[in-house]
């Protein structure tokens, strides 16, 4: 196993099948929409896409945002080979990735959210790598899952199916046009159901698993808890209309390859905002934006199959069977 800044890995993509023929619109919270629509009117997000950001979230332009961290690199510089500083230069530097402290202030976080955040970055600023799903090789939650930075649609009639890679594999589900069931059974992703609502993929996510290891929303340690309900949009769009978004991403986050967005400049960029609430650990529902650029190849990542922890002269806690489960 490696520590969270050797999981860096380039992303990339390749493009998949055809199109649905037809495909009906939306039962996450409203039956009665069932507008249909048609090949041409479904946006095609079948390939790879790619967000070379740490921690990863943009902070949205105004209203209550992802938490943060507090503890920040000073450099200030241009990008290079090792990434970027902050771009363009500030007054604070980006968030450092070596020192992942999450804002434990925050006024979204309740006070025992706050307490757990906090406990994760006083290990952090003491040398500590605690253990998350990335770093010790466990499936990621929602949302904790676009830590990889790698990510293909594939769309059919009645499903998505979202393939994420970088240091690890890992699949969503996503069925198209369709209620939460009930009872609801929890489970590694949640249950995804989505629909479009014209250009837009709207996906709507309950029933995250809690009861299992390193149960986190992000790398500061946020926890969730089986009221957490995740609202993503997807859209297609150029560069004009995600420069905004970007702009903020490149004033908070480490972008490991540089800037990966504005040589695309004339291609489309996916797009997804997301809503997250949580009445168990948030004082009130926030927001925030991802952006994708193309790629070239969703790769290969197999975590699991180097176990040392070099940093903390040990083994990872890598997901482990006491028997056969077959």
């Amino acid at each position: 196993m490696y520590p969270q800044r050797s999981f860096l890995l380039i992303a990339a993509v390749a493009t998949t099948a055809a199109m649905p023929a037809m495909a009906q619109a939306p039962s996450t919270g409203d039956p009665a929409a069932g507008e249909k629509h048609s090949a041409a009117s479904i946006p095609d997000f079948s390939r790879a896409w790619t967000h070379p950001a740490f921690p990863w979230f943009e902070p949205p332009a105004s209203g209550p945002g992802p938490i943060t961290n507090l503890s920040r690199w000073a450099g200030q510089g241009a990008s290079g080979g090792g990434g970027s500083l902050a771009l363009p230069p500030g007054k604070v530097g980006i968030s450092d990735y070596d020192q992942l402290v999450g804002d434990y202030n925050s006024p979204i976080l309740q006070p025992w959210a706050a307490a757990v955040v906090k406990r994760f970055g006083e290990m952090s600023l003491a040398g500590i790598t605690y253990p998350n799903p990335s770093n010790q090789c466990w499936p990621a939650p929602m949302p904790f899952v676009y830590k990889l930075q790698q990510m293909q649609m594939f769309q059919q009639p009645d499903r998505i199916t979202i393939l994420y890679g970088g240091y690890n594999n890992e699949v969503r589900r996503v069925r198209l046009n369709e209620p939460h069931p009930s009872p609801l059974k929890s489970s590694w992703y949640g249950d995804s159901v989505g629909h479009y609502e014209g250009d837009t993929l709207v996906i709507d996510t309950v029933g995250v698993k809690t009861d299992r290891k390193y149960a986190m929303l992000d790398l500061f340690g946020t926890p969730y808890t089986d009221k957490l309900h995740i609202v993503e949009r997807y859209r297609l769009r150029d560069y004009d209309q995600v420069k905004d978004a970007l702009e903020r991403n490149n004033k908070e986050n480490w972008l490991f390859q540089g800037d990966a967005w504005s040589r695309h400049r004339g291609e489309k960029f996916l797009q997804v905002h997301v809503m997250i609430e949580d009445a168990g650990v948030f004082t009130t529902p926030w927001t925030a934006t991802l952006t994708y650029a193309p790629g070239d190849q969703v790769d290969e990542g197999v975590c699991a199959e180097n176990r040392s922890e070099y940093y903390n002269n040990k083994e990872s806690d890598v997901p482990k069977a006491d028997k056969p489960d077959f």
